[in-house]
């Protein structure tokens, strides 16, 4: 999964796509290197970050979907947590609704439900604005696992099927490096929902940290590295900025496991 931030603040490549010409450049570029879906987002979620109305997230990404719904062959994935933003998306070429909140704003599961697409739930302890604020947990694979079967639950209640779910632990949101480390080992535990998983690690701060405090524009070879993890771990979808890099990887990794003498 191509990340495409049509941002003007997202932590990693803020304001690099913010037109719609060099959005849908990106994406071109993404997909011939190997991307399988390109998730669109028009609303900055790194920590800190200020809300974005309807309008402007509209304005933003409802564009790009457009002029890339004829000129690509993979799914476009519309990252947002707003109802109206997936149903404007959904009408204008998306087939997978990301919410980092997990479809918990006001109608987005009903909203989700009607547009009968696929959706991605991901984890996040309390919000973009407050999240990084001391996050706290008892256990935090098992405190997920009990958020996710509740969300299961009530999007099969909406009538959301299981096989349209895919979970995302949500790497970074409202988790300090040590949670953040336990996810990624146990990834594979998630599998007992019988659903893909999706792990998001690129450019995290997580990454730099682990590197001795690196910054964001030279994480790329530790992104990497977290992606085949992930991987190894059970990781079904991996959300990247640096498709083609991970894409070599995971090649060669796959030739690899497969191998036979």
């Amino acid at each position: 999964m191509g990340v495409l931030n049509v941002t003007p603040d997202s932590f990693s490549d803020g304001g690099k796509f913010f037109d719609s010409a060099s959005a849908i450049e990106q994406a071109l570029s993404m997909v011939n290197n190997g991307a399988g879906i390109i998730d669109i987002g028009g609303e900055s979620t790194r920590p800190g970050a200020s809300a974005v109305s309807v309008s402007d997230e509209l304005n933003r990404v409802i564009p790009v979907i457009e002029a890339l719904k004829g000129e690509i062959d993979v799914p476009i994935s519309i990252d947002t947590s707003k109802p109206e933003v997936m149903e404007q998306a959904v009408a204008s070429g998306a087939s997978i609704i990301n919410d980092v909140n997990a479809l918990r704003a006001k109608g987005a599961i009903e909203m989700a439900a009607k547009l009968k697409v696929d959706v991605c739930l991901m984890h996040m302890q309390g919000n973009p604005r407050t999240m990084q604020n001391n996050p706290s947990y008892v256990d935090v694979v098992e405190d997920i696992k009990r958020f996710f079967k509740e969300r299961i639950k009530e999007c099969e209640r909406a009538g959301i099927e299981l096989s349209s779910i895919t979970l995302d632990p949500g790497f970074g949101f409202g988790k300090n490096l040590g949670h953040n480390v336990a996810l990624l080992k146990n990834l594979s535990e998630f599998h007992e929902f019988g659903v893909s998983i999706l792990a998001g690690l690129s450019r995290k701060s997580m990454i730099g940290a682990l590197l001795g405090d690196r910054d964001v524009d030279s994480r790329m070879i530790g992104s990497v590295t977290a992606a085949l993890i992930a991987v190894e771990n059970g990781a079904d979808i991996i959300r990247v900025h640096d498709v083609a890099e991970t894409n070599d990887a995971l090649k060669v990794w796959q030739q690899i496991k497969n191998f036979r003498e």
